[in-house]
């Protein structure tokens, strides 16, 4: 009988496309009604479900509350903000203490050559119902303590507000005085030790996902990759970030990282 361990990264109300939500994801939610169904019927067949929770404070680098225009206006969702705007004044830190610090932040980001810094609506604040778990995949979750007496790992990732943090297992751009931004060692282990096929879902496809299974690319054992299924109809992109999805299944299906649809496994 075929055993599964699933990786879910980010299922939050805030990222579905519902009503009240900070950050729609068109398709989100049923991706996540898809993988609640099923997870309620297979239960018995997971050995072990980890969740990643976006976990941030309501005032954060990579979030419009930071920012203020030229002008002390605030900026608008989507901006995209590079060192040469805040050295030339177009934008500045809420903070005007925190400049030196930003600047030094946007040119390792930069350096990285990765992504621009962009300023997206306030989202995910910990505590709140936009943190919350899909509310169908959290009684499948629950469902699925009670059939097997395990518990769900739930790891909470971008609590520091300096950095930005889209992958399951370190910030963009990593703080040696803070242990959370740095890279997960401990989840990767507990991925590679899995004993089941490797499912891997989420929001968004573009975004948290992609940044996750690329680290996962970079530092699982090539074995355990080939172990790992991507759940293309239980994930989707942000709008306009199309092209990042590609990108990524592109580098992991050179690992040896499969794609499918959970209905495979119905």
């Amino acid at each position: 009988m075929a055993s599964f361990d699933l990786l879910i990264i980010d299922p939050q109300n805030d990222f579905l496309d519902i009503e009240g939500a900070a950050l729609p994801v068109a398709g989100a939610d049923a991706d996540m009604d898809r993988l609640a169904y099923w997870l309620t019927q297979h239960a018995a067949d997971v050995e072990s479900i980890t969740v990643t929770l976006d976990s941030h404070a309501s005032v954060g680098i990579e979030r419009t509350t930071f920012w203020l225009q030229h002008n002390g206006e605030p900026i608008q969702a989507f901006t995209p903000i590079l060192v040469e705007d805040v050295q030339a004044g177009r934008y500045a830190p809420r903070h005007a203490a925190l400049k030196a610090e930003v600047i030094t932040y946007l040119q390792a980001l930069e350096a990285m050559g990765k992504h621009q810094l962009l300023a997206w609506p306030v989202h995910c604040v910990l505590g709140t119902w936009g943190h919350n778990i899909h509310g169908a995949l959290a009684k499948a979750i629950a469902h699925w303590e009670m059939v097997t007496g395990r518990v769900c790992e739930k790891v909470l990732k971008g609590q520091n507000p300096t950095t930005e943090q889209y992958s399951a297992f370190r910030a963009e751009v990593p703080r040696a005085d803070d242990p959370r931004t740095l890279l997960n060692q401990a989840l990767l282990q507990r991925l590679a030790n899995g004993r089941g096929t490797l499912l891997v879902t989420g929001e968004a496809s573009s975004h948290c996902v992609a940044a996750s299974m690329q680290d996962m690319a970079l530092h699982l054992p090539r074995e355990r990759l080939m172990q790992t299924v991507l759940l293309m109809d239980c994930m989707s992109p942000v709008a306009g970030f199309e092209s990042m999805t590609d990108a990524m299944l592109e580098q992991t299906s050179a690992c040896g990282v499969q794609c499918a649809r959970i209905a495979d496994w119905r």
